[in-house]
């Protein structure tokens, strides 16, 4: 296992150094470069020439990219141009926050979309089999800005149980406080996730289903609910892992329309403000950041693949 843990890391390195090299070559292909977001856009020649030699944009792009490279290996993503803060800092603020949100998302995602796929598997073509798929594609096709926007108004405008509008409180200094600031964001994200993972568990479970050892898990008599709780839900937990581990990395990244819609003050956020006002800087410290971490949960879910299919061989 610690063989081939080091091994995905070694495969990682290649991918690590051309994303890096992509977010840094991005700056370059926007108009105006860095230097329109430095100098300002009235800057005057003088004033360009300045920022230009001050920042050091005017030596050969290699120098400048295995500077930039050097120094993100460190941890040293440079200073925000509008936050003056090092980008570092502004994101380890926003990072917790998102790493909450992901969590609670998911949780409700699998509290939700686990049982919706095995009620609906065990009942194929039934009647409930065809609400919980009409369910979960209603999931899947409401958008979910409109989503939160509803939310809002049900629990925070009539009956004013849940804050509008949710800020980041640490779940062990607070857990009522963080729950309640956390409840609605993490329903929007997770419901809609939810149709997602209850798709692709009830087929896997109708295939296991089908399969020779259950049939003869039957023939000798064991409970269907051992059947389906410790032999088929194992072998149909693998194509499922991946798909979680996706979704998660993903509200690491892509829950910008929710924190957007919650004003909830995430990384996604973040960047979105970051482009809005051109801080080069911190856009590729986000970017790297979200991307370090994509990779990291992927490699969590390939771990966890031997824990669960004892029959993979990682040699």
């Amino acid at each position: 296992m610690i063989g081939f843990v080091l091994r995905r890391l070694l495969q990682l390195v290649p991918v690590l150094l051309l994303a890096s090299t992509a977010i840094w070559a991005m700056i370059y292909a926007v108009p105006g470069g860095p230097i329109g977001a430095i100098a300002g856009d009235n800057a005057s020649p003088e004033q360009i020439a300045a920022a230009t030699a001050q920042f050091g944009l005017d030596r050969p792009v290699l120098v400048q990219y295995a500077d930039w490279l050097w120094n993100a290996i460190r941890g040293d993503f440079g200073m925000s141009i509008r936050g003056r803060a090092p980008v570092l800092e502004l994101i380890g603020q926003r990072l917790p926050a998102t790493l909450q949100l992901a969590v609670a998302a998911t949780i409700v995602s699998l509290v939700i979309g686990i049982p919706v796929a095995i009620a609906s598997a065990l009942r194929p073509g039934s009647w409930l089999d065809r609400v919980l798929s009409a369910w979960s594609a209603m999931a899947l096709g409401v958008p979910t800005f409109w989503l939160g926007i509803l939310l809002i108004l049900v629990f925070a405008v009539e009956l004013r149980w849940l804050p509008s509008a949710s800020a980041y409180v640490p779940i062990w200094e607070n857990p009522i406080g963080a729950l309640r600031n956390l409840a609605l964001p993490a329903l929007t994200l997770g419901i809609y996730v939810s149709g997602i993972l209850a798709r692709f568990l009830r087929a896997s479970l109708v295939s296991e289903l089908r399969a020779d050892y259950v049939r003869t898990a039957r023939s000798k008599g064991l409970p269907e609910r051992q059947i389906v709780g410790v032999h088929i839900l194992r072998n149909a937990l693998l194509p499922f892992i991946t798909i979680v581990g996706l979704m998660m990395a993903n509200f690491i990244g892509g829950a910008v329309v929710t924190e957007a819609v919650f004003t909830y003050p995430g990384i996604g956020r973040l960047l979105i403000q970051a482009i809005t006002t051109r801080d080069y800087p911190l856009i590729q410290g986000c970017i790297v950041v979200i991307l370090v971490l994509y990779i990291a949960i992927n490699l969590a879910v390939d771990v966890l693949y031997a824990y669960i299919d004892p029959r993979i061989d990682y040699r």
